[in-house]
């Protein structure tokens, strides 16, 4: 069953038969909401809020072993996130869709892996290709179909936050070579791997990465950006499910 794990500006999943709802509560504790189970489009799939609903967890405080945890209990097979991310690259612009294929963890101090010696036993997983290539090929395919815009392949910098990043840091990441930067990539990516889970991200650009605008960054800024990609956004899922 496909998983569909909402960020910033999707805590709910819009026009969708809501079946049941499952328990936040996992051995590593608590999920940010219940695992809601829904009809769409005629299949049944699960939405879990990344961020809590409402909105509350900072992205360093979300318990991304529980998420999991409680997809995996629900039922979910596949995962697609979906992440608000800014943009390095100047070809994608705001409400842009992009298919990253690489990650680059600048993040510190996440509980990030399954295998820490207490909850599992030590174990080293090949994370060389972090995300599904089965799973992002049908998305284009989805996207086609749906006549949705989507951009393949780009490299994720996922930064610790919650603040944004200054331009230096963002001269630096583009010269590691990423092109999109969110606060929630990792170590999500990595968990999904450790559960064998076939695992793709879905990133709406909603700023332009800090220094490569000419306008500073607001809320208000991004919250118009969102809110056209998370229309983009459900109009693939409905593509993809049919």
């Amino acid at each position: 069953m496909l998983a569909i794990i909402g960020g910033t500006g999707l805590t709910q999943m819009p026009g969708v038969e809501v079946l049941a709802e499952h328990s936040a509560t996992t051995p590593l504790g608590e999920a940010s909401s219940p695992v809601i189970e829904a009809r769409l489009q005629g299949q049944r799939l699960l939405f879990l809020a990344r961020h809590g609903h409402p909105h509350q967890l900072p992205p360093h405080k979300i318990n991304y072993r529980a998420n999991l945890l409680a997809l995996k209990a629900a039922g979910a097979t596949q995962i697609l996130a979906i992440n608000a991310v800014g943009g390095l690259d100047p070809k994608q612009g705001l409400a842009s869709l992009v298919l990253p294929h690489q990650i680059i963890d600048y993040t510190w101090g996440r509980e990030s892996t399954f295998y820490d010696g207490d909850y599992l036993p030590l174990e080293h997983i090949d994370f060389t290709h972090p995300y599904s290539v089965e799973l992002s090929e049908r998305l284009l395919a989805a996207a086609q179909q749906a006549g949705v815009q989507l951009y393949q392949g780009g490299v994720y910098g996922a930064t610790q936050g919650p603040r944004l990043e200054t331009a230096a840091e963002i001269r630096r990441m583009a010269q590691d070579g990423c092109t999109l930067v969110g606060m929630t990539g990792m170590p999500e990516a990595a968990l999904a791997k450790e559960l064998a889970f076939p695992y793709a991200c879905l990133a709406i650009i909603v700023n332009p990465a800090a220094g490569l605008g000419e306008e500073e960054i607001t809320l208000q800024q991004m919250q118009g950006a969102l809110s056209q990609g998370v229309d983009q956004v459900m109009t693939l899922i409905n593509a993809l499910l049919r």
